[in-house]
């Protein structure tokens, strides 16, 4: 399990209809809730930062805090073990978690989806200098996977397989590095090439981007969706990120994309589940000019097969009553 950072982020100002009502509930002292994000490179961890800002500012007593985490499988683990409330996670980690599959063998986590926020696309990175063109030209190259506890690497490896590649014998060296620290390394030229899933654009892929002397290059793969899929169920489908998305990114990238979303404990009051999507809702567009993937919160989202788990029941009575066709 990586090691956790904390962000504090004070209280603020009162509100109303549920939230007040939860207000009430925790009067008797501050309600401390734990947000876990991903890596200081993703979308995760600034989009999370926004979210524990405006619930800080919108819950009576409510005292959020962001995490700093190896991402999806990191978080959901930490959501089974009491150790986060609200967690940003990839839908296929989640419904491996609740269904006790692959990292969570033996250990199922009683999630529950509450949102639906943006898609995460796959990008499989590296520079001309690499020489690779396709998965297959990265055999006997130096790769990074995803830091550990990532969806990332979840997703690497289900794409490397498909792609026929053994990772562990397949690489002249396998890193598991954050984003940063994977575009840190092709600069210094100690890594070819690297996997990193997040919404577009995403800060260390533009660090690389925006380089002196390097020419990035996003490898195509959305070829291998269907085979993923078949062994996995639908939770990958293919889409494209336009060129020009990073800098010196000459061609649209066509590649393997997964939704997000916001997932909680089974057992969280309803009260609070009402009260979290009360104020993530009305400022959404504050979330929106945190990142721009926040302006992908969007009521036609909510949907039970975009969410890939179980919705919540206060989460299903929310969307229902916004007017959402959860079906």
């Amino acid at each position: 399990m990586p090691r956790l950072a904390r962000r504090s982020i004070l209280a603020g100002l009162a509100a109303t209809g549920g939230m007040a009502a939860f207000g009430r509930a925790r009067a008797q002292g501050s309600q401390q809730l734990s947000i876990a994000t991903g890596t200081t490179g993703g979308v995760y961890y600034p989009l999370g930062g926004g979210l524990a800002n405006l619930l800080s500012r919108s819950i009576p007593g409510l005292s959020a805090t962001v995490e700093v985490t190896g991402g999806s499988v990191a978080n959901l683990q930490l959501l089974g073990a009491g150790r986060a409330d609200l967690v940003f996670t990839q839908v296929d980690a989640a419904v491996d978690a609740v269904r006790g599959n692959e990292r969570f063998k033996g250990r199922p986590v009683a999630a529950r989806a509450i949102a639906v926020l943006y898609t995460n696309r796959m990008q499989v990175v590296t520079t001309a200098a690499s020489g690779i063109t396709s998965l297959e030209g990265m055999k006997g190259k130096r790769i990074s996977t995803g830091a550990p506890g990532s969806a990332t690497e979840v997703m690497a490896f289900r794409l490397l397989e498909a792609a026929g590649l053994d990772r562990d014998k397949d690489f002249r060296a396998r890193e598991r590095l954050s984003p940063a620290e994977s575009t840190n390394a092709v600069k210094d030229g100690k890594l070819d090439a690297y996997f990193f899933v997040s919404g577009v654009p995403t800060s260390a892929i533009t660090d690389l981007g925006a380089s002196p002397g390097v020419q990035l290059v996003l490898i195509d793969h959305d070829q291998y969706v269907p085979r993923i899929v078949e062994k996995h169920g639908p939770v990958y489908f293919p889409e494209v990120i336009p060129a020009g998305t990073y800098p010196g990114q000459a061609t649209d990238n066509r590649q393997m994309s997964v939704a997000n979303i916001l997932a909680v404990r089974e057992d969280m009051p309803e009260a609070q589940v009402a009260a979290l999507l009360k104020a993530a809702w009305e400022g959404r567009e504050e979330l929106g000019r945190v990142h721009a993937e926040g302006r992908n919160f969007a009521l036609a989202a909510q949907k039970s097969a975009a969410a890939g788990i179980p919705w919540h029941k206060a989460a299903e009575a929310f969307w229902t009553a916004q007017g959402a066709k959860l079906a």
